[in-house]
């Protein structure tokens, strides 16, 4: 699989995912479309969306519900490709229409030129389905998720003896694409283990026929370091938008 069959695979889920086309996010103008659900999307969002804004670098595709287009559209027309996702006029035109922000993040896909499995000084164990069942605990929420524990299809752990300090697992979010999540032992960070992790499930990955995609929020440093150790790049940003009611704000 070369960078650019990665790429072409990204692209077509996204636009299933945002429902418009994939030359849609190669554009140089910023397109708006309506969101619809579709079965093919990405497992864990929720569709449709109110206001969802994505960019693979060359400018913006938002995705908003019917009642939303129309502002929402007016707002990224004046927009550059990353001008549209910074405050405060993004702010201002989301509070217009009831919005506020809910996520954001960044999005990595593999090079496979750079991607290799790092070493580590602890033994690392691939777990098949079936062998992770009484680990969905606090400690490995991130490598595996309890609320769809039908997705997650394959994980690695690190092992110190007969302790696991270590574990990434990966769940099959969309067909072709699956998704990298890594958690360590606090005692033992810093010590390469979340890179060897991630670097060892991205080749199982590959190794049958699927892509690994790498998500970190924007203020997660140290998960975006990961990513880029590991020989992940930055492919796409999403920024997803919920109504004011529902987005959880404590005050």
């Amino acid at each position: 699989m070369t960078n650019e069959d990665i790429l072409r695979i990204a692209l077509a889920q996204s636009a299933v995912d945002m429902n418009c086309r994939p030359d849609d996010f190669c554009k140089s103008e910023n397109v708006i479309v309506q969101s619809v659900a579709n079965d093919g999307a990405r497992k864990y969002l929720q569709l449709p969306f109110e206001c969802n804004l994505v960019s693979y670098g060359n400018n913006i595709v938002a995705s908003a519900a019917h009642e939303f287009v129309k502002p929402i559209g007016k707002y990224i027309s004046s927009c550059g490709a990353y001008q549209g996702f910074e405050t405060p006029n993004l702010y201002e035109v989301l509070k217009d229409c009831g919005l506020r922000v809910c996520f954001m993040a960044e999005y990595f896909l593999p090079d496979v030129n750079l991607l290799k499995v790092l070493p580590c000084k602890y033994d690392l164990k691939l777990i098949e389905r079936g062998g992770f069942e009484n680990l969905y605990l606090d400690e490995w929420s991130n490598a595996l998720c309890k609320d769809r524990k039908n997705l997650d299809i394959l994980a690695v752990g690190a092992y110190d003896g007969d302790k696991l300090i270590g574990l990434a697992g990966c769940s099959a979010d969309c067909k072709e694409m699956w998704q990298i999540g890594v958690d360590v032992l606090p005692e033992y960070r810093r010590r390469g283990i979340a890179a060897a992790l991630t670097s060892r499930l991205a080749k199982e990955i590959f190794e049958r026929g699927k892509v690994p995609f790498y998500c970190a929020a924007w203020s997660n440093i140290k998960s975006v370091r990961n990513a880029i150790c590991c020989g992940f790049r930055p492919a796409w940003v999403e920024l997803t938008a919920k109504k004011q009611e529902i987005t959880g704000i404590v005050k």
